[in-house]
């Protein structure tokens, strides 16, 4: 299967997967879904394929589903659960870095197979693990309020698009930023910096057109679980 089919059939299945969640869990699900998936976007990132001609990383797609769930936290929930969920996110990839760090520096047995393949995609390189951090933090918590300050201005249903890819094309392209100046600072010469941070801003910038059906779905949703977080 080509790798432009396959893309296009891994998002949709993440932006269901997410929704699915929120129905049966209700926003304890994106709770969840949006620890998880900073988690496993920071590992997909180490994956990098070819579509259209240009280089990408796997990582975009799963990360572009939290920006999905805090806006539909924001926009079901209230700004202050997306601002909790956002914390729960990074709470979860800094316990992943640290414990990871402490687990690959226990001496592996003489028959061990994995020491080195979890050395691969855990070892802490410094520059990508603060910019990952920073960049998660910076952008989440923007999303939430440029999110807030549309639902103000476009409180209409029929504005729920704008307010879903207005702040997170926005936000992502701030994410981006902050990660490629961080994680890539001097490693590159500067076309080669900006080719990496346009091809990969614009991979963002399809997924969050992407899910804005998803939104839709999950403003109608009545979810199964109506529990008090």
């Amino acid at each position: 299967m080509e790798n432009e089919l396959l893309w296009l059939i891994f998002a949709i299945i993440n932006f269901a997967l997410l929704i699915i969640m929120y129905r049966l869990f209700g926003k304890a699900g994106l709770f969840v879904w949006i620890g998880m998936s900073t988690v496993l976007a920071n590992i997909q990132v180490l994956k990098a394929v070819e579509m259209v001609g240009l280089v990408a990383t796997l990582g975009n797609i799963t990360y572009g589903t939290v920006f999905l769930a805090t806006d539909i936290l924001n926009e079901n929930h209230g700004k202050k659960e997306a601002k909790k969920a956002v914390w729960m996110g990074f709470s979860s990839l800094l316990i992943m870095t640290i414990v990871m760090q402490i687990a690959i520096r226990f001496t592996p047995h003489e028959d061990d197979f994995a020491q080195g393949a979890l050395e691969t995609i855990f070892e802490l390189i410094p520059n990508i693990a603060i910019g990952s951090m920073l960049a998660y933090v910076v952008s989440q918590y923007l999303d939430v309020w440029i999110y807030g300050k549309l639902k103000q201005l476009l409180p209409s249903n029929k504005h729920l698009w704008i307010r879903n890819n207005g702040s997170t094309m926005i936000s992502q392209f701030v994410d981006t930023l902050i990660f490629c100046s961080i994680a890539f600072y001097n490693e590159y010469e500067f076309d080669v910096w900006l080719s990496i941070l346009f091809t990969t801003y614009v991979i963002k910038f399809v997924v969050s057109a992407l899910d804005t059906p998803f939104l839709y779905i999950a403003k109608k949703m009545k979810p199964q679980l109506k529990e008090n977080l």
